[in-house]
Protein backbone atom coordinates (compact mmCIF):
# COMPACT_ATOMS: atom_id res chain seq x y z
CA UNK A 1 0.00 0.00 0.00
CA UNK A 2 1.39 3.65 -0.66
CA UNK A 3 2.40 5.82 1.63
CA UNK A 4 -0.45 8.06 0.34
CA UNK A 5 -2.97 5.57 0.93
CA UNK A 6 -1.95 4.53 4.91
CA UNK A 7 -2.86 8.98 5.32
CA UNK A 8 -5.91 9.08 3.59
CA UNK A 9 -6.80 6.08 5.20
CA UNK A 10 -6.81 7.61 8.66
CA UNK A 11 -7.95 10.91 8.02
CA UNK A 12 -11.55 11.76 8.26
CA UNK A 13 -14.04 10.50 6.01
CA UNK A 14 -17.35 11.19 5.08
CA UNK A 15 -18.82 7.56 4.92
CA UNK A 16 -20.77 6.67 1.35
CA UNK A 17 -23.78 5.93 1.13
CA UNK A 18 -25.22 2.25 1.36
CA UNK A 19 -28.08 2.50 -0.88
CA UNK A 20 -27.47 1.83 -4.50
CA UNK A 21 -29.43 5.51 -5.13
CA UNK A 22 -30.31 7.99 -3.43
CA UNK A 23 -33.57 10.04 -3.57
CA UNK A 24 -34.08 13.57 -4.19
CA UNK A 25 -35.48 14.51 -1.25
CA UNK A 26 -32.28 13.08 0.74
CA UNK A 27 -29.71 14.83 -2.03
CA UNK A 28 -32.00 18.02 -1.95
CA UNK A 29 -32.06 17.72 2.57
CA UNK A 30 -27.89 16.76 2.44
CA UNK A 31 -27.15 19.82 -0.19
CA UNK A 32 -28.99 22.87 1.92
CA UNK A 33 -27.40 21.43 4.93
CA UNK A 34 -24.36 21.88 3.14
CA UNK A 35 -24.97 25.42 1.88
CA UNK A 36 -26.35 26.63 5.49
CA UNK A 37 -23.23 25.44 7.13
CA UNK A 38 -21.17 27.11 4.29
CA UNK A 39 -22.76 30.46 4.89
CA UNK A 40 -22.70 29.98 8.69
CA UNK A 41 -18.82 29.12 8.41
CA UNK A 42 -18.35 31.99 6.31
CA UNK A 43 -19.81 34.54 8.83
CA UNK A 44 -17.49 33.16 12.16
CA UNK A 45 -14.83 35.18 12.81
CA UNK A 46 -10.83 34.07 12.57
CA UNK A 47 -10.02 34.86 16.85
CA UNK A 48 -6.97 37.09 17.14
CA UNK A 49 -7.64 38.37 13.73
CA UNK A 50 -6.26 41.79 11.99
CA UNK A 51 -9.37 42.47 10.03
CA UNK A 52 -7.00 45.61 8.19
CA UNK A 53 -5.32 42.45 6.45
CA UNK A 54 -8.34 40.69 4.86
CA UNK A 55 -9.55 43.97 2.81
CA UNK A 56 -6.98 43.36 -0.23
CA UNK A 57 -8.24 39.48 -0.82
CA UNK A 58 -12.02 40.83 -1.04
CA UNK A 59 -11.56 40.07 -4.81
CA UNK A 60 -10.59 36.71 -4.34
CA UNK A 61 -13.23 35.42 -2.59
CA UNK A 62 -15.77 34.68 -5.81
CA UNK A 63 -13.32 32.61 -7.16
CA UNK A 64 -11.96 30.79 -4.24
CA UNK A 65 -15.33 30.41 -2.79
CA UNK A 66 -13.65 31.54 0.65
CA UNK A 67 -14.68 34.43 3.01
CA UNK A 68 -11.42 36.03 3.97
CA UNK A 69 -11.25 37.18 7.62
CA UNK A 70 -13.70 33.96 8.49
CA UNK A 71 -13.09 30.35 9.56
CA UNK A 72 -13.51 29.45 5.53
CA UNK A 73 -10.50 31.92 4.37
CA UNK A 74 -8.97 29.39 2.43
CA UNK A 75 -12.15 28.50 0.30
CA UNK A 76 -11.34 25.68 -2.23
CA UNK A 77 -7.82 27.02 -2.50
CA UNK A 78 -6.45 24.20 -1.22
CA UNK A 79 -8.75 21.44 -3.06
CA UNK A 80 -8.17 23.00 -6.79
CA UNK A 81 -4.81 23.47 -5.80
CA UNK A 82 -4.08 20.02 -5.03
CA UNK A 83 -6.52 19.10 -8.20
CA UNK A 84 -4.23 21.10 -10.26
CA UNK A 85 -1.06 19.93 -9.55
CA UNK A 86 -1.59 16.33 -9.43
CA UNK A 87 -3.19 16.77 -12.85
CA UNK A 88 -0.47 18.27 -13.85
CA UNK A 89 2.21 15.57 -12.40
CA UNK A 90 0.28 12.90 -14.03
CA UNK A 91 -0.71 14.42 -17.50
CA UNK A 92 2.97 14.69 -17.88
CA UNK A 93 3.78 10.91 -16.90
CA UNK A 94 6.18 12.10 -13.45
CA UNK A 95 3.04 10.17 -11.49
CA UNK A 96 0.90 7.48 -13.19
CA UNK A 97 -1.92 6.61 -12.56
CA UNK A 98 -4.47 4.20 -15.04
CA UNK A 99 -7.76 5.87 -14.27
CA UNK A 100 -9.40 3.57 -16.07
CA UNK A 101 -8.74 0.82 -13.39
CA UNK A 102 -10.86 1.07 -9.81
CA UNK A 103 -7.03 0.91 -8.29
CA UNK A 104 -5.76 3.83 -10.34
CA UNK A 105 -8.93 6.27 -9.67
CA UNK A 106 -8.74 5.34 -5.68
CA UNK A 107 -5.14 6.01 -5.70
CA UNK A 108 -5.78 9.36 -7.37
CA UNK A 109 -8.12 10.35 -5.11
CA UNK A 110 -6.63 9.51 -1.69
CA UNK A 111 -3.47 11.16 -3.29
CA UNK A 112 -5.45 14.29 -4.00
CA UNK A 113 -6.65 14.01 -0.38
CA UNK A 114 -3.56 13.93 1.40
CA UNK A 115 -2.09 17.15 -1.23
CA UNK A 116 -5.01 19.17 -0.41
CA UNK A 117 -4.35 18.32 3.06
CA UNK A 118 -0.93 19.65 2.80
CA UNK A 119 -1.90 22.53 0.93
CA UNK A 120 -4.36 23.65 3.55
CA UNK A 121 -1.89 23.71 6.31
CA UNK A 122 0.41 25.58 3.72
CA UNK A 123 -1.06 28.40 2.44
CA UNK A 124 -2.83 28.39 6.13
CA UNK A 125 0.90 29.01 7.18
CA UNK A 126 1.74 31.48 4.56
CA UNK A 127 -1.15 33.76 4.73
CA UNK A 128 -0.42 34.27 8.72
CA UNK A 129 3.21 34.38 8.53
CA UNK A 130 3.60 36.84 5.41
CA UNK A 131 0.51 38.97 7.46
CA UNK A 132 -2.03 38.23 5.15
CA UNK A 133 -4.16 37.14 7.74
CA UNK A 134 -2.39 38.16 10.82
CA UNK A 135 -2.83 38.88 14.47
CA UNK A 136 -2.87 42.55 15.17
CA UNK A 137 0.27 45.32 14.93
CA UNK A 138 0.16 45.76 18.46
CA UNK A 139 1.18 42.68 19.21
CA UNK A 140 4.02 42.66 17.00
CA UNK A 141 7.24 41.15 18.49
CA UNK A 142 5.97 40.14 21.07
CA UNK A 143 5.58 36.42 22.44
CA UNK A 144 1.74 37.13 21.77
CA UNK A 145 1.88 37.55 18.59
CA UNK A 146 3.35 34.50 17.94
CA UNK A 147 0.85 32.58 19.82
CA UNK A 148 -1.63 34.03 17.74
CA UNK A 149 -0.35 33.14 14.50
CA UNK A 150 -0.37 29.75 15.76
CA UNK A 151 -4.13 30.13 17.02
CA UNK A 152 -5.17 31.75 13.37
CA UNK A 153 -3.11 28.77 11.60
CA UNK A 154 -5.07 26.05 14.04
CA UNK A 155 -8.54 27.82 13.14
CA UNK A 156 -7.63 28.09 9.02
CA UNK A 157 -6.77 24.26 9.05
CA UNK A 158 -9.86 23.67 10.60
CA UNK A 159 -12.01 25.19 8.49
CA UNK A 160 -9.85 23.89 5.67
CA UNK A 161 -10.96 20.34 6.91
CA UNK A 162 -14.53 20.95 6.83
CA UNK A 163 -14.39 22.26 3.99
CA UNK A 164 -12.85 19.42 2.51
CA UNK A 165 -15.16 17.03 4.46
CA UNK A 166 -18.18 18.82 2.98
CA UNK A 167 -16.70 18.98 -0.61
CA UNK A 168 -16.90 15.02 -0.13
CA UNK A 169 -20.26 14.75 1.90
CA UNK A 170 -21.62 16.66 -1.28
CA UNK A 171 -19.81 14.69 -3.49
CA UNK A 172 -21.30 11.53 -2.19
CA UNK A 173 -24.86 12.41 -0.83
CA UNK A 174 -25.78 15.92 -2.55
CA UNK A 175 -26.11 17.03 -5.99
CA UNK A 176 -23.13 17.98 -8.12
CA UNK A 177 -19.61 18.81 -5.74
CA UNK A 178 -18.71 21.01 -3.02
CA UNK A 179 -16.60 22.96 -5.55
CA UNK A 180 -19.29 24.06 -7.51
CA UNK A 181 -21.55 24.25 -4.84
CA UNK A 182 -19.60 26.93 -3.31
CA UNK A 183 -18.69 28.80 -6.13
CA UNK A 184 -21.90 29.59 -7.09
CA UNK A 185 -23.45 30.12 -3.81
CA UNK A 186 -20.38 32.58 -3.55
CA UNK A 187 -21.07 34.30 -6.45
CA UNK A 188 -25.07 34.38 -6.32
CA UNK A 189 -24.57 36.07 -2.72
CA UNK A 190 -22.07 38.78 -4.62
CA UNK A 191 -24.36 39.64 -7.97
CA UNK A 192 -27.22 39.99 -5.06
CA UNK A 193 -24.91 42.41 -3.04
CA UNK A 194 -23.93 44.01 -6.22
CA UNK A 195 -27.02 44.53 -7.75
CA UNK A 196 -29.63 45.26 -4.37
CA UNK A 197 -27.52 46.86 -1.73
CA UNK A 198 -28.11 50.51 -0.77
CA UNK A 199 -25.16 50.61 1.37
CA UNK A 200 -22.40 52.57 0.26
CA UNK A 201 -18.47 51.17 0.09
CA UNK A 202 -17.56 53.61 2.72
CA UNK A 203 -19.97 52.16 5.34
CA UNK A 204 -18.80 48.61 3.73
CA UNK A 205 -15.25 49.17 4.73
CA UNK A 206 -15.98 50.57 8.04
CA UNK A 207 -16.72 53.87 7.17
CA UNK A 208 -20.09 53.88 8.69
CA UNK A 209 -23.42 53.08 7.93
CA UNK A 210 -24.91 54.22 4.57
CA UNK A 211 -27.80 54.39 3.20
CA UNK A 212 -29.62 55.48 -0.38
CA UNK A 213 -25.65 56.75 -1.09
CA UNK A 214 -25.39 58.82 2.33
CA UNK A 215 -23.26 57.13 4.68
CA UNK A 216 -22.40 59.04 8.21
CA UNK A 217 -19.40 61.27 7.33
CA UNK A 218 -19.88 62.58 3.51
CA UNK A 219 -22.05 61.63 0.70
CA UNK A 220 -20.96 58.48 -2.18
CA UNK A 221 -22.43 56.41 -4.09
CA UNK A 222 -23.85 53.05 -3.12
CA UNK A 223 -23.08 49.77 -4.00
CA UNK A 224 -26.01 48.17 -5.55
CA UNK A 225 -26.37 49.26 -9.44
CA UNK A 226 -29.80 49.55 -9.21
CA UNK A 227 -29.14 51.85 -6.50
CA UNK A 228 -26.16 53.44 -8.29
CA UNK A 229 -28.48 54.20 -11.25
CA UNK A 230 -30.77 56.54 -8.87
CA UNK A 231 -28.05 57.77 -7.38
CA UNK A 232 -26.67 58.62 -10.65
CA UNK A 233 -29.66 60.52 -11.79
CA UNK A 234 -30.41 62.21 -8.61
CA UNK A 235 -26.78 63.66 -8.13
CA UNK A 236 -26.98 64.34 -12.24
CA UNK A 237 -23.66 62.39 -12.49
CA UNK A 238 -24.24 60.35 -15.88
CA UNK A 239 -20.97 58.19 -16.00
CA UNK A 240 -22.11 56.36 -12.82
CA UNK A 241 -25.55 55.97 -14.54
CA UNK A 242 -23.86 54.57 -17.14
CA UNK A 243 -21.96 51.92 -15.65
CA UNK A 244 -24.79 50.75 -13.31
CA UNK A 245 -26.69 50.05 -16.91
CA UNK A 246 -23.57 48.54 -18.38
CA UNK A 247 -23.49 46.13 -15.40
CA UNK A 248 -26.65 45.04 -15.81
CA UNK A 249 -26.72 44.36 -19.05
CA UNK A 250 -23.67 42.65 -19.33
CA UNK A 251 -24.36 40.61 -16.01
CA UNK A 252 -27.83 39.17 -18.35
CA UNK A 253 -25.90 39.00 -21.49
CA UNK A 254 -24.24 36.67 -19.77
CA UNK A 255 -26.26 34.77 -18.25
CA UNK A 256 -28.37 34.23 -21.28
CA UNK A 257 -25.14 33.22 -23.80
CA UNK A 258 -23.80 30.92 -21.30
CA UNK A 259 -27.21 29.04 -21.27
CA UNK A 260 -27.93 29.00 -24.94
CA UNK A 261 -23.98 27.85 -24.98
CA UNK A 262 -24.26 25.24 -22.26
CA UNK A 263 -27.68 23.95 -24.09
CA UNK A 264 -25.57 22.80 -27.44
CA UNK A 265 -25.14 19.37 -27.71
CA UNK A 266 -23.94 16.59 -30.15
CA UNK A 267 -25.99 13.35 -30.55
CA UNK A 268 -24.89 10.28 -31.50
CA UNK A 269 -27.12 7.54 -32.44
CA UNK A 270 -26.96 4.14 -30.66
CA UNK A 271 -28.51 0.90 -30.45
CA UNK A 272 -29.53 -1.80 -28.05
CA UNK A 273 -27.44 -4.98 -29.69
CA UNK A 274 -30.09 -7.39 -28.01
CA UNK A 275 -33.32 -5.69 -29.09
CA UNK A 276 -33.48 -4.68 -32.68
CA UNK A 277 -35.11 -1.92 -33.51
CA UNK A 278 -34.48 0.53 -30.33
CA UNK A 279 -32.24 2.83 -29.44
CA UNK A 280 -31.21 6.18 -28.06
CA UNK A 281 -29.30 9.24 -28.82
CA UNK A 282 -26.03 9.49 -26.78
CA UNK A 283 -25.61 13.42 -25.79
CA UNK A 284 -22.30 14.82 -25.76
CA UNK A 285 -22.06 18.49 -24.58
CA UNK A 286 -20.15 21.27 -26.75
CA UNK A 287 -19.11 22.41 -23.76
CA UNK A 288 -17.91 19.22 -23.00
CA UNK A 289 -15.66 19.28 -19.93
CA UNK A 290 -18.15 21.96 -18.53
CA UNK A 291 -16.73 24.62 -16.17
CA UNK A 292 -13.96 22.69 -14.55
CA UNK A 293 -10.96 24.06 -17.29
CA UNK A 294 -11.75 27.35 -16.59
CA UNK A 295 -12.29 27.34 -12.61
CA UNK A 296 -8.80 25.69 -12.60
CA UNK A 297 -7.05 28.47 -14.83
CA UNK A 298 -9.44 31.03 -12.78
CA UNK A 299 -8.14 29.81 -9.28
CA UNK A 300 -4.29 29.33 -10.52
CA UNK A 301 -4.23 33.20 -11.94
CA UNK A 302 -5.94 33.89 -8.24
CA UNK A 303 -3.65 31.80 -6.39
CA UNK A 304 -0.71 33.68 -8.52
CA UNK A 305 -2.29 37.13 -7.31
CA UNK A 306 -2.33 35.79 -4.16
CA UNK A 307 1.02 35.23 -3.49
CA UNK A 308 2.39 37.70 -5.16
CA UNK A 309 0.71 40.14 -2.73
CA UNK A 310 1.60 37.60 0.25
CA UNK A 311 5.29 37.70 -0.68
CA UNK A 312 5.11 41.82 -1.49
CA UNK A 313 5.80 41.27 -5.13
CA UNK A 314 4.79 44.25 -6.82
CA UNK A 315 1.31 43.96 -8.02
CA UNK A 316 2.23 45.88 -12.01
CA UNK A 317 4.33 42.77 -12.52
CA UNK A 318 1.18 40.20 -12.22
CA UNK A 319 -0.82 42.93 -13.63
CA UNK A 320 -1.47 41.87 -17.14
CA UNK A 321 -2.79 38.62 -15.03
CA UNK A 322 -5.43 40.46 -14.28
CA UNK A 323 -8.82 41.28 -16.00
CA UNK A 324 -9.52 45.11 -16.22
CA UNK A 325 -13.33 46.12 -16.74
CA UNK A 326 -12.96 47.26 -19.90
CA UNK A 327 -16.49 48.39 -20.54
CA UNK A 328 -15.15 51.40 -17.73
CA UNK A 329 -12.34 52.31 -19.51
CA UNK A 330 -14.32 53.03 -22.35
CA UNK A 331 -16.90 55.29 -20.92
CA UNK A 332 -14.43 57.16 -18.60
CA UNK A 333 -11.32 57.47 -20.45
CA UNK A 334 -9.77 57.36 -23.66
CA UNK A 335 -8.83 53.24 -24.42
CA UNK A 336 -4.90 53.21 -24.90
CA UNK A 337 -2.97 50.12 -26.47
CA UNK A 338 -1.83 49.20 -23.29
CA UNK A 339 -5.29 48.96 -22.38
CA UNK A 340 -6.11 46.67 -25.77
CA UNK A 341 -3.05 44.58 -24.97
CA UNK A 342 -3.75 43.57 -21.44
CA UNK A 343 -7.22 42.75 -22.35
CA UNK A 344 -5.88 40.42 -25.17
CA UNK A 345 -3.43 38.72 -23.09
CA UNK A 346 -5.90 38.25 -20.09
CA UNK A 347 -7.95 36.26 -23.08
CA UNK A 348 -5.36 34.29 -24.45
CA UNK A 349 -4.30 33.40 -20.97
CA UNK A 350 -7.84 31.95 -19.92
CA UNK A 351 -8.01 30.26 -23.58
CA UNK A 352 -4.96 28.58 -23.45
CA UNK A 353 -5.57 27.92 -19.94
CA UNK A 354 -8.87 26.43 -20.61
CA UNK A 355 -7.56 23.86 -22.99
CA UNK A 356 -4.48 22.75 -21.22
CA UNK A 357 -6.51 21.75 -18.16
CA UNK A 358 -9.66 20.47 -20.52
CA UNK A 359 -6.99 17.43 -21.89
CA UNK A 360 -5.96 16.80 -18.36
CA UNK A 361 -9.10 16.74 -17.28
CA UNK A 362 -10.72 14.35 -19.74
CA UNK A 363 -7.88 11.82 -18.91
CA UNK A 364 -8.00 11.88 -14.92
CA UNK A 365 -11.66 11.90 -14.92
CA UNK A 366 -12.85 9.26 -16.82
CA UNK A 367 -14.09 11.12 -20.21
CA UNK A 368 -12.01 10.02 -22.52
CA UNK A 369 -12.97 8.09 -25.56
CA UNK A 370 -12.03 4.36 -24.35
CA UNK A 371 -13.75 5.02 -20.70
CA UNK A 372 -16.80 6.39 -22.34
CA UNK A 373 -16.80 3.43 -24.94
CA UNK A 374 -16.77 0.95 -21.36
CA UNK A 375 -19.29 2.76 -20.03
CA UNK A 376 -21.52 2.41 -22.99
CA UNK A 377 -20.94 -1.06 -23.81
CA UNK A 378 -21.67 -1.81 -20.46
CA UNK A 379 -24.88 -0.28 -21.20
CA UNK A 380 -25.70 -2.59 -23.99
CA UNK A 381 -25.22 -0.08 -26.63
CA UNK A 382 -23.59 -0.19 -29.90
CA UNK A 383 -23.10 1.76 -33.12
CA UNK A 384 -25.81 0.36 -35.31
CA UNK A 385 -24.56 -1.70 -38.49
CA UNK A 386 -21.57 -2.57 -36.79
CA UNK A 387 -20.68 -5.44 -34.87
CA UNK A 388 -20.51 -4.84 -30.67
CA UNK A 389 -16.94 -3.95 -30.32
CA UNK A 390 -15.42 -1.25 -27.93
CA UNK A 391 -12.57 -0.57 -30.39
CA UNK A 392 -15.13 0.47 -33.00
CA UNK A 393 -17.23 2.54 -30.78
CA UNK A 394 -13.95 4.04 -29.03
CA UNK A 395 -12.55 5.11 -32.31
CA UNK A 396 -16.17 6.58 -33.76
CA UNK A 397 -16.15 8.58 -30.26
CA UNK A 398 -12.59 10.03 -30.54
CA UNK A 399 -14.08 11.70 -33.89
CA UNK A 400 -15.80 13.94 -31.33
CA UNK A 401 -14.39 13.85 -27.88
CA UNK A 402 -11.31 15.51 -28.78
CA UNK A 403 -12.61 18.36 -31.13
CA UNK A 404 -16.03 18.61 -28.24
CA UNK A 405 -12.53 19.28 -25.38
CA UNK A 406 -10.67 21.94 -27.32
CA UNK A 407 -13.20 23.41 -28.83
CA UNK A 408 -15.41 23.75 -25.87
CA UNK A 409 -12.94 25.05 -23.88
CA UNK A 410 -11.81 28.04 -26.08
CA UNK A 411 -15.52 28.77 -25.81
CA UNK A 412 -15.75 28.57 -22.38
CA UNK A 413 -12.10 30.65 -21.87
CA UNK A 414 -13.43 33.20 -24.64
CA UNK A 415 -16.91 33.57 -22.42
CA UNK A 416 -14.98 33.51 -18.90
CA UNK A 417 -12.84 36.63 -20.51
CA UNK A 418 -15.47 38.83 -22.38
CA UNK A 419 -17.68 38.31 -19.01
CA UNK A 420 -14.31 39.50 -17.03
CA UNK A 421 -13.78 42.64 -19.43
CA UNK A 422 -17.43 43.33 -19.61
CA UNK A 423 -17.65 44.50 -15.92
CA UNK A 424 -20.25 41.66 -15.03
CA UNK A 425 -21.90 41.81 -11.53
CA UNK A 426 -19.98 39.46 -9.51
CA UNK A 427 -16.88 39.28 -11.52
CA UNK A 428 -17.70 37.82 -15.00
CA UNK A 429 -15.97 34.53 -14.63
CA UNK A 430 -17.54 33.92 -11.69
CA UNK A 431 -20.93 34.31 -13.30
CA UNK A 432 -20.51 32.05 -15.95
CA UNK A 433 -19.12 29.44 -13.62
CA UNK A 434 -22.39 29.75 -11.63
CA UNK A 435 -24.32 29.17 -14.68
CA UNK A 436 -22.62 26.56 -16.02
CA UNK A 437 -23.12 24.93 -12.53
CA UNK A 438 -26.60 25.80 -11.90
CA UNK A 439 -27.11 24.42 -15.50
CA UNK A 440 -25.62 21.59 -15.43
CA UNK A 441 -27.48 20.38 -11.97
CA UNK A 442 -30.82 21.29 -13.53
CA UNK A 443 -29.81 18.88 -16.43
CA UNK A 444 -28.50 16.21 -14.12
CA UNK A 445 -31.58 16.83 -11.17
CA UNK A 446 -34.24 16.24 -14.33
CA UNK A 447 -32.30 13.20 -15.74
CA UNK A 448 -32.11 11.59 -12.61
CA UNK A 449 -35.01 12.30 -10.15
CA UNK A 450 -37.64 13.79 -12.04
CA UNK A 451 -39.50 10.73 -11.33
CA UNK A 452 -39.67 11.09 -7.66
CA UNK A 453 -40.00 14.72 -7.55
CA UNK A 454 -43.00 16.59 -6.02
CA UNK A 455 -45.62 17.63 -8.62
CA UNK A 456 -44.94 21.13 -8.29
CA UNK A 457 -41.37 20.38 -8.81
CA UNK A 458 -41.85 18.11 -11.27
CA UNK A 459 -43.72 20.60 -13.47
CA UNK A 460 -40.75 23.55 -12.48
CA UNK A 461 -38.01 21.27 -13.97
CA UNK A 462 -40.36 20.39 -17.18
CA UNK A 463 -41.67 17.33 -16.59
Amino acid sequence: MAWYNVISDNLPEVASPTQKRLSFKEKLKWTLIVLVAFFVLGSIPLFGLDPQNTFRFEQLEVLLGASFGSLISLGIGPIVTASIVLQLLNGTGILKFDLTQHEGKKNFQSLQKVMALFFILLEGAIYVFMGGLGPPQQFLGTTTYFYLQLVLIAQLLVGGILILLMDELVSKWGFGSGISLFIAAGVSKQILIGLLSPFTSAAASGGGIGFFGYPFGGEDAPVGAIWQILHGISQGIPQEFALAIAAIVATVAIFLIAIFVQSMKVEIPLSFGRIRGHGIRWPLSFMYTSNIPVILIAALLANIQLFTSLFGISQTSVAWLNGINFVQIILTRPVTMIDIGQALLYMLILIVGSVIFAVFWVQSAGLDAKSQAKQMMASGLQIPGFRRDPRVLERMLKRYIGPLTVMGAIAVGILAALADLSGALGRGTGILLTVMIIYRLYEDIARQHLMDMNPMMRKFMGG
